[in-house]
């Protein structure tokens, strides 16, 4: 369960108005609180009258029915009426799995607590609150919504980054789309050393800060999954794996990664981690695969988005103080703009509007990069507080376990730090020369020694539905 039952109890010292409000600040319907409490009510009422019939049956037996038989006398009836008594017992108890099941479910529709610094609103594109930006203009006053901030935007540039990669003969896309279909592509020779210098940078640059490094497995079992991802990502987002190799009984299902926070948030799976060990800190290095099923007619030149690309992640663990996940949150997101401020690209940091959050963030910081071919900003490092959402999913915990206690969920927190497909993208507009494109010198040691990479074919032609467009646009 990723919201513990006990906030919206009150009489635990819960308090439920808080969610609604939490509810109604996500643009979600503020009635699913008052149908879990209605859910939860139900369930408890059947535990109650269940425990009453207990009392009521250890009493009859101890008061009455012992009593006779030690006595010797006849106790036939009040046996009959233990008896009666423990079959409605029996009953309550057939019944409350699925009270509490139908509760549950009802509880994983609620998310997670709104951060005071979030923005209130449905509207990304009016009021997303810029929070950083590099370089910093001075005309620029921080923080404020995007849609009111008044400064110089960073240069432009003529070429996007599809026809750069082509130029630089770093990509196939038509010879992908005819072997996987609709936005595969082959990386070819400058793309793929791009590629793989993203990757072995980002490895290096996270080690010197003391990340551990995973590379996770690419599928997830779904009940594994299940703990982690919203229910609608099964659907939107995630590959279904086919096969019965290790399973000939199909009796689990698989799904391919979207990105390795999901098997790396299953990494301390039903685990107790010592308090002294944390914050823990990953590097996920994986192949991440999404459908894009909300994204039709997108970004579709390019390798922007596409279903398959190579990530590197920011993971980390810590204790349950919500003031401790918050630095971790400021801590992350600092090292993602270390990363770009040391590959010179000018970015933005905005605070997501409350309405786009995902059920587990609480807050979450997107750092978007000026692609000056495009003319516009394009995001490449979301980074989240998840709080104890996630592990309540895996049931990940620290300290020790003792008996009586409540158990203490960890915080969850995670950053993109590299997501190379984006990456090259960026680098291929912001660097773009008159005959090819200059590399960061961050990069030249992952890149051989390269500095350079020179247009060695003329401009990426124009598919048939391009053309077709292109040639009613003129008439």
């Amino acid at each position: 369960m990723p919201i513990d039952i006990n906030n919206i109890r009150d009489y635990k010292g819960g308090d439920p108005e808080k969610w609604r409000t939490y509810m109604k600040q996500r643009f979600k319907p503020v009635e699913w609180v008052d149908d879990v409490i209605k859910a939860d009510q139900a369930w408890r009422d059947q535990r109650t009258e269940a425990d009453r019939l207990r009392k009521e049956s250890n009493a009859l037996m101890k008061d009455v029915i012992a009593p006779k038989k030690k006595a010797k006398e006849n106790a036939e009836g009040e046996i009959a009426s233990y008896k009666a008594i423990q079959a409605k017992i029996k009953d309550i108890e057939d019944q409350l799995p699925e009270l509490e099941k139908v509760r549950d479910s009802l509880l994983n529709k609620l998310g997670n607590m709104v951060d005071s610094e979030v923005p209130i609103s449905n509207n990304e594109d009016e009021d997303n609150l810029i929070v950083g930006l590099y370089p910093l203009p001075e005309s620029a006053i921080l923080p404020c919504s995007v849609s009111k901030i008044v400064y110089n935007l960073p240069e432009t540039k003529p070429l996007q980054h599809d026809d750069l990669l082509w130029r630089i003969d770093g990509f196939e896309p038509q010879r992908g789309q005819q072997v996987a279909g609709h936005r595969a592509y082959f990386l070819k020779n400058a793309g793929v050393l791009l590629n793989q210098a993203f990757i072995n940078y980002g490895i290096a640059f996270l080690r010197a800060r003391g990340y551990d490094i995973l590379q996770p497995p690419y599928f997830m079992n779904k009940d594994v999954m299940a703990g982690i991802a919203q229910l609608e990502d099964f659907d939107e987002q995630l590959y279904k794996v086919s096969g019965k190799t290790d399973d000939p009984d199909a009796s689990s299902e698989k799904y391919l990664i979207a990105t390795s926070e999901q098997p790396i948030c299953a990494y301390h799976r039903n685990e107790w981690i010592d308090e002294k060990s944390l914050p823990l800190r990953y590097a996920g290095i994986s192949t991440c695969f999404r459908k894009e099923a909300g994204s039709s007619g997108r970004d579709i030149r390019g390798i922007f988005r596409v279903h398959q690309f190579e990530k590197v992640e920011q993971f980390c663990i810590t204790k349950d103080d919500f003031d401790v996940s918050q630095k971790e949150q400021q801590y992350m997101r600092q090292t993602a703009e270390d990363f770009y401020q040391s590959l010179g690209f000018p970015y933005r940091v905005v605070c997501i509007v409350s309405g786009a959050l995902n059920d587990a963030a609480v807050k979450k910081y997107d750092l978007e990069a000026w692609f000056p071919g495009q003319q516009a900003y394009r995001e490449l490092v979301s980074c989240s507080n998840c709080t104890d959402f996630q592990a309540r999913g895996v049931g990940t915990r620290y300290g020790v376990k003792k008996q009586g206690e409540q158990a203490s969920y960890c915080h969850m927190l995670n950053a993109t730090l590299c997501a190379t497909g984006r990456a090259i993208c960026c680098l291929l507009e912001n660097y773009q020369e008159a005959d090819g494109v200059r590399v960061p010198d961050v990069l030249v040691p992952y890149m051989g020694g390269l500095n350079f990479l020179p247009f060695v074919r003329g401009p990426m032609e124009l598919t048939k539905g391009e053309k077709g467009k292109d040639k009613k646009s003129k008439e």
